[in-house]
């Protein structure tokens, strides 16, 4: 049997990481999915980013085929994968959920889709990998040794904000800035 392994992160160059270290165990390409925000690409053209890969880090594999997705609610993103597929289907084909519909489509929870929907919209960065049970314990171990998100922590501080669920009808997030310029994140 094959489950859905999904998880978060601050940035895309965490995630990125992890797509490389999953590859380097032997989980096939097809079988691994990012999608994320990455600054490198906010301000292009989603029609003109498909193998941008090379310009924001994929060097070989999986992220040397990064393409660029607009998805409702989210704005341009960095996509790669069966999950890339699937949004840029849903949104080509004006299907309902975008990316939390590809999400749960493919086994994850909804209320799990609408919080990596809603962090991927906040600048973070979703990696999702289909996994036989006998390779599961490895890719929830690489996943989680780079520090992901915390869930629970996160969904808290998104709802003492008001947040429900994501809405692919409202307009992509902006993070606040600090001091120093950059966008800041929650302290998980």
């Amino acid at each position: 049997m094959t489950r859905t392994i999904t998880r978060s992160y601050d940035t895309y160059e965490i995630a990125a990481a992890v797509v490389e270290n999953l590859e380097a165990s032997g989980i096939s390409d097809s079988s691994i999915s990012v999608i994320g925000k990455d600054e490198r690409v906010k301000e292009s053209n989603a029609a003109e980013g498909a193998g941008i890969g090379a310009g924001v880090g994929g060097t070989a594999g999986l992220l040397a085929g990064l393409g660029i997705l607009a998805i409702p609610g989210i704005g341009p993103v960095v996509a790669a994968g069966w999950l890339a597929a699937a949004a840029a289907g849903a949104v080509a084909g004006a299907a309902a959920g975008g990316l939390v519909g590809s999400l749960t489509s493919a086994g994850v929870d909804e209320d799990e889709a609408n919080y990596h929907a809603e962090t991927v919209r906040r600048g973070g960065t979703v990696v999702s990998v289909k996994a036989p049970d006998e390779h599961a314990a490895t890719v929830e171990a690489i996943m989680d040794n780079a520090t992901p998100i915390d869930r629970d922590t996160r969904l808290a501080s998104y709802r003492e904000e008001g947040w429900t669920s994501f809405d692919e009808n409202a307009a992509p997030y902006n993070r606040p800035a600090s001091p120093n310029g950059r966008a800041q994140f929650p302290v998980d």
